[in-house]
């Protein structure tokens, strides 16, 4: 009989012993209870509801302007829609049929997912394995290298966006050694992956330390203490544990990417101009046809709600994970 198992017969896992403590503990069950009763109490409802109101008007507004003649855009507001219902297609087929010289806008949208989703993953990656290490790896310099990091988000993308297209064009000057990035000035995805990573990797980082700082210490050491290497701890423990925050963050970077107009306008010329660059530019030189953002609003809008809708339940519990830390 093993006195440390009580049972011949019986083995403990750690890591499973050390979930269950966490998981099914007392202080963790009462502020699950408090949390639940703060959010259900009736201020707390009607406040949600108001908010929901406010958030959803100019929605419902650009959706039925969508839908409304170009002259009653032009001179009414989105409310006499009621009183004198008008309904027509001509906005949806004006801006499925827009394009410039080189671009149609089937072509551009193609060319948002191409920019979006390694936009998203490169990140995230590079991020996740960041976070890990400032978060459970103790090397030299580890609090002040995080502290610089953190702060690179006070740095406002527009002082970067000339530097980084400089660097781009010209290389890198490094002890006297010139170093040439392959990376174009314009007609690529690469420098818009490359700027749209290094501007989400601060915040990235950020977030996904929080999280991963929050996992027991008695689970990782359980894992060390059974051989685990930090590969395995990280991919095999880390990463399914903070599965919805980086889903979270994942939408978060996705929806900025898909979004983001002034990278686009600096880094995506040509072939590899966004949904976003043509949309603005069908609108006209001096806005004319502006009209025609009603439509293709929701024409862009289609990819991130699929997106969020299928990441949805990991997007709640990453928001909610830590609020009913006891």
């Amino acid at each position: 009989m093993n006195p440390s198992t009580g049972s011949g017969t019986e083995t403990r896992n750690p890591i499973s012993q050390s979930t269950r403590a966490i998981t099914t503990g007392g202080k963790l069950e009462a502020s699950s209870r408090r949390a639940r009763k703060r959010l259900s109490r009736p201020w707390a409802s009607v406040a949600s509801i108001v908010i929901a109101v406010l958030w959803t008007i100019p929605t419902l507004g650009l959706f039925i302007s969508s839908f409304r003649p170009r002259d009653q855009i032009l001179t009414s507001g989105w409310w006499e829609f009621f009183l004198n219902p008008q309904v027509t297609g001509e906005n949806y087929v004006d801006v499925l049929a827009a394009g410039t010289t080189q671009l149609t806008m089937l072509e551009s949208f193609v060319n948002s997912i191409a920019i979006t989703i390694p936009g998203t993953l490169i990140p995230l990656m590079i991020a996740s394995m960041a976070a890990y290490a400032f978060a459970w790896i103790d090397f030299k310099g580890r609090n002040f290298l995080f502290i610089l990091i953190f702060s690179l988000q006070i740095v406002p993308i527009q002082m970067a966006l000339v530097p980084l297209l400089s660097t781009f064009s010209r290389g890198l000057s490094l002890f006297g050694l010139q170093i040439t990035l392959p990376l174009g000035a314009s007609g690529g995805y690469a420098q818009v992956w490359f700027a749209h990573t290094m501007f989400a990797l601060p915040l990235t980082i950020y977030l996904l330390h929080n999280f991963m700082s929050q996992i027991p210490g008695e689970i990782i050491e359980a894992a060390r203490v059974d051989g685990a290497s930090r590969g395995q701890i990280f991919f095999r423990i880390v990463l399914p544990l903070t599965t919805p925050a980086i889903a979270s963050v994942a939408i978060f970077q996705f929806l900025w990417v898909w979004n983001d107009l002034l990278v686009a306008l600096v880094f995506a010329d040509g072939g590899a101009a966004p949904i976003t660059k043509l949309l603005a530019e069908i609108t006209g030189t001096r806005g004319n046809d502006w009209h025609l953002l009603t439509a293709g609003a929701f024409v862009a809008i289609i990819v991130p709600l699929i997106v969020f809708f299928a990441l949805q339940r990991y997007f709640v519990r990453g928001l909610l994970a830590g609020s009913t830390k006891g």
